[in-house]
């Protein structure tokens, strides 16, 4: 390591051991108080720009200052008044976010439609970019099947056929290591090409030539796609994994959103409700549905009425898929009585493709993990007064609910043979048999019940307010709720107009979630993505991967979850990278001007006031200047007295410091 490097380690373990101690004051300090002091204006606009967003971007704060802040906060609260068209020209690209789950199937094959082309129940597709990808995957395919295959005959006891095998194994390695070398050799031969000679020039290699060119890359991804388009982009990514494409688009597009929206409030509250019913990513099928769920279950009623979105998420194959209540069959319906009668082959369908897999006449188990997880986590709360016995009632009204050929992006579909016959009875009301409507019938019940607006309100005061949110807050949002039907906005504007919300001791005082901080680090930095991919793996390190509980109870929101020195460690390297340009595919913004660039105490003024309002604690302040002093930092010399500072050094400390760690 160098003495330079050394140095900014040394500054960041300082600065870490500020960030610690100040983070955690920060928890002691976020409790609710029996008198709420009012803020001064300036600071009601930093306040509300870092809890109704991801944080003030550039120009922000004397945007809001010149609005007024609750006719901004209002403005922000219809979010389809708002042009947000900058936003969707870089969304643009990202061609995945706009299709159907369908759609997705088809342009990005997982292996199970892969499997049906290689049985032959199904053909390629007669467009070449689509069946280059479909081609590549068979390719894979069948490999890895005949390696099985390989694997099974090398069990057998040795003989003169083995030294055979083995021979045949050295002949197959010298034969991928000359394609190997001749990928190496063809790749600043196409580097060279035209964007679109490149694109065609690998669509006519065969899929093995294919997938040794892109292995062959390394680094140099970025510059093969330079210049493609949109489709040709995905399609040479696809031609190594399909799945991925959508993935890492969804992943881009909430970042970008996080970043650049006009809609600040609806997309906090889409990654809220998101959260609340959360669906896992690396399930199956889900890695086609979320994109769907996100963008038509969720986002467009983040601000609606509860009981619609809760609908909506019941029904979505996202849900289904991932709670299993698809396979959930009632113990004396048709279908696990062995009784045929639907316009399908029940009994055909697989865990993967279809209801359940069984032999005529056997019964199949009811699946209690949606009724769970409905009351526990969606609606009642854990204390919310229902019982195992409710579960399980809950369970069996939700039988039928089932999905259309999930693995082609089929959707709800109301299978009655799957469905629990007779009455039902759910904290002490009886459903009455009625198919489908006994669902919605629940839903119904489950939005309008007390515990559930405490839940649901006291969810909300946790992001928005506090991490131990005033009794009697959560009470008059509650009590909104139940009297405007789970309004939202509604819910919402309660929050906003208490004193509870604009009480002093909640400025500052909540501690940002990784995703929190690094979008509200490139809103403030002015950075300008060009590929979030980097960003969202950096999100990884953090422990917060997009869409990446596996649980369904969501990430945390509270301090004490993020709060340690591993995660402190992982913000301050982002922060660090970020403002020195070092995070692939995003660029900062300028330093703030005027300032004199040979003058540190100047230049820390002036990131002081543009990244944190001038919100800075004289600790802080002093550690960051205790290190400016160094030579390796200040990058001043004995014979060079006046060389600027390293600028980049000082952005990422205060990028990391305790004060814009918390909003």
């Amino acid at each position: 390591m160098t003495t330079g490097r050394r140095a900014i380690a040394l500054s960041v373990i300082l600065l870490g051991l500020v960030v610690l101690s100040q983070l955690a004051l920060a928890g002691k300090k976020d409790k609710p108080t029996p008198a709420f002091f009012p803020m001064e204006e300036q600071k009601r606009a930093v306040h509300a720009l870092n809890r109704l967003t991801f944080g003030p971007k550039p120009g922000d704060l004397q945007r809001v200052m010149a609005t007024g802040v609750d006719r901004w906060i209002e403005e922000q609260l219809h979010p389809e008044k708002i042009d947000d068209a900058a936003l969707e020209a870089r969304l643009a690209p990202l061609r995945t976010l706009r299709m159907s789950t369908r759609e997705l199937f088809e342009n990005f094959p997982s292996e199970q439609m892969i499997k049906a082309i290689a049985d032959g129940k199904r053909g390629l597709p007669s467009d070449p970019a689509k069946r280059a990808v479909y081609e590549a995957q068979l390719d894979r395919y069948e490999e890895k099947r005949e390696g099985k295959q390989e694997s099974a005959a090398t069990s057998e006891p040795a003989s003169d056929s083995a030294s055979g095998a083995n021979k045949m194994s050295d002949e197959d390695h010298s034969r991928d290591q000359e394609r190997q070398m001749l990928a190496n050799a063809r790749v600043r031969e196409f580097l060279d090409m035209p964007p679109d000679q490149r694109f065609q020039s690998t669509l006519q290699m065969s899929a093995q030539e294919q997938q040794s060119l892109l292995a062959s890359l390394h680094g140099k991804r970025g510059e093969f796609l330079e210049g493609m388009t949109p489709q040709q982009r995905e399609t040479i990514v696809a031609l190594r994994n399909p799945r991925q494409v959508v993935v890492d688009e969804l992943a881009q597009g909430k970042l970008l959103r996080a970043t650049y929206s006009e809609r600040q409030l609806q997309e906090v509250l889409t990654d809220f409700w998101f959260n609340h019913f959360n669906v896992f990513v690396g399930k199956g099928a889900d890695h086609y549905d979320l994109t769907s769920y996100e963008r038509d279950v969720i986002r467009p009623r983040a601000l609606g009425k509860f009981e619609d979105l809760l609908v909506a998420t019941a029904q979505s194959p996202a849900m289904l898929f991932y709670l299993d209540n698809w396979l959930s069959v009632g113990p004396n319906s048709d279908v696990a009585n062995g009784i045929a009668g639907s316009g399908r082959d029940w009994r055909k369908r697989s865990k993967t493709g279809g209801p359940v897999t069984q032999s005529k006449g056997k019964r199949n188990g009811l699946n209690e993990n949606y009724g769970r997880e409905l009351m526990e986590l969606h609606t009642l709360g854990v204390n919310g007064g229902y019982t195992q016995k409710d579960v399980t009632q809950v369970a069996r009204v939700f039988t039928g609910w089932t999905l259309r050929q999930p693995e082609k992006g089929g959707g709800f579909v109301f299978d009655e043979h799957m469905h629990e016959p007779g009455d039902k009875i759910v904290l002490g009301h009886r459903i009455k048999a009625g198919g489908e409507r006994e669902g919605r019938e629940v839903l119904h019940l489950l939005a309008r019940n007390p515990s559930t607006a405490r839940f649901i309100c006291s969810k909300l005061a946790i992001r928005f307010v506090s991490d131990s949110p005033p009794p009697a807050l959560v009470d008059q949002m509650a009590h909104t709720f139940t009297k405007k039907d789970g309004d939202i906005r509604e819910v919402l504007q309660t929050m906003f107009k208490s004193p509870e919300f604009w009480a002093n001791d909640t400025y500052r005082a909540k501690v940002k979630t990784p995703l929190e901080f690094v979008a509200s680090a490139l809103r403030a930095s002015g950075a300008e993505i060009s590929d979030a991919t980097p960003i969202a793996r950096a999100l990884q390190t953090m422990g917060m991967p997009l869409y990446g509980m596996q649980p369904p109870t969501g990430y945390s929101m509270k301090a004490d979850t993020w709060v340690n020195s591993s995660a402190l460690l992982g913000r301050m390297n982002f922060a660090l990278a970020l403002a020195a340009g070092r995070l692939k595919g995003t660029k900062v913004g300028p330093p703030p001007t005027p300032v004199d660039l040979a003058d540190p105490q100047q230049i820390l003024a002036a990131l002081e006031n543009s990244l944190l309002a001038g919100d800075i604690s004289r600790q802080t302040h002093d550690t960051i200047v205790g290190r400016l002093e160094d030579p390796q930092i200040s990058r001043r010399k004995l014979d060079d007295p006046v060389r600027s500072p390293d600028v980049a050094v000082m952005e990422g400390l205060l990028l990391g410091s305790p004060e814009f760690q918390r909003r």
